[in-house]
């Protein structure tokens, strides 16, 4: 009779928890902002996505941390300016609160371990590394403590491949490493003035490729920062807000407090004056209070 009543307790506090997510999504999914019909040029114009529903996604082969696999690295790479370095700091912090995973940044590397032939001048002067070198010579081989993600992070411009004018970045979500540029999200030269501009697009490209590497598909139906873009005027106008169905998602492999999330999201907004990003929080906040 005992167990019998500890079973039944057991089931009331998981349907209770269970009840309490749902609702949770349920009130937030009233912000969600559908997406227009794209117009030429943009990702969804040209790409003929199938998408992911939540049951998919439960459905398919996709990271769950563990104690052996629990901390998202950042690997700087090349000779970074002081607000460059806040920038990847700021990173960090805000990549911490969003996967409510222990992040850490790892020590910078020089821009010399990129050899001369895995180098070339681009169609605008400025000097370009290869991206798949950093990723399987670099990222691939790099040593981390119970690694679940790596982001590499270079001031240098990237491209894929000789007939590719740039890349913004380039990923293997199998082996969850990936490698982005900073190098076009400052409009040329990072300063004060811009500097908000920078991290905003910073934290999206971060997140996004990062998300990829927790399972989560572009997301085709509203406004999410899983949306695909195909240029960084597009990409500015996504939102850094992970939609509702991207955030059960996220949640379902790695069990947090929404609530709690959402409250460390605003107050890091808050902190670093991204005003825009700081109102999509509060929104969410205001249907789940």
């Amino acid at each position: 009779m005992r167990k019998l009543s500890l079973l039944l307790i057991v089931l009331l506090f998981y349907s209770c928890q269970k009840n309490k997510e749902d609702q949770y999504f349920d009130a937030i999914e009233n912000n969600d902002v559908k997406l227009m019909p794209p117009a030429e040029g943009e990702w969804l114009y040209s790409h003929k996505e199938k998408g992911q529903s939540f049951e998919s996604f439960l459905k398919s082969k996709h990271v769950i941390p563990k104690k052996d696999s629990n901390i998202i690295y950042i690997k700087p790479i090349g000779n970074f300016t002081a607000l460059q370095t806040k920038q990847i700091e700021l990173t960090k912090q805000y990549l911490e609160i969003y996967f409510q995973l222990k992040t850490e940044v790892l020590p910078r590397s020089s821009n010399d371990i990129i050899p001369e032939e895995f180098r070339r001048i681009g169609n605008e002067n400025q000097e370009q590394f290869l991206a798949g070198y950093i990723l399987d010579s670099v990222m691939k081989k790099e040593r981390t403590l119970n690694k679940i993600a790596l982001m590499g992070l270079t001031e240098i411009d990237l491209y894929p491949k000789p007939e590719w004018n740039f890349v913004f970045g380039l990923a293997s979500y199998t082996q969850k490493v990936g490698v982005s540029s900073i190098y076009r999200l400052n409009d040329e030269k990072l300063t004060d003035a811009n500097f908000n501009l920078g991290l905003s697009r910073l934290l999206k490209i971060c997140s996004h490729e990062i998300g990829h590497m927790f399972g989560l598909h572009h997301c085709i139906e509203v406004n999410c920062v899983m949306n695909g873009t195909n240029s960084l005027s597009e990409t500015d106008t996504k939102q850094i807000r992970l939609c509702s169905v991207c955030q059960r998602k996220l949640n379902s492999s790695i069990k947090y407090d929404n609530k709690k999330r959402l409250i460390a999201l605003e107050k890091y907004f808050q902190s670093n004056n991204l005003t825009e990003e700081l109102k999509l929080m509060k929104n969410d906040l205001e249907r789940v209070q």
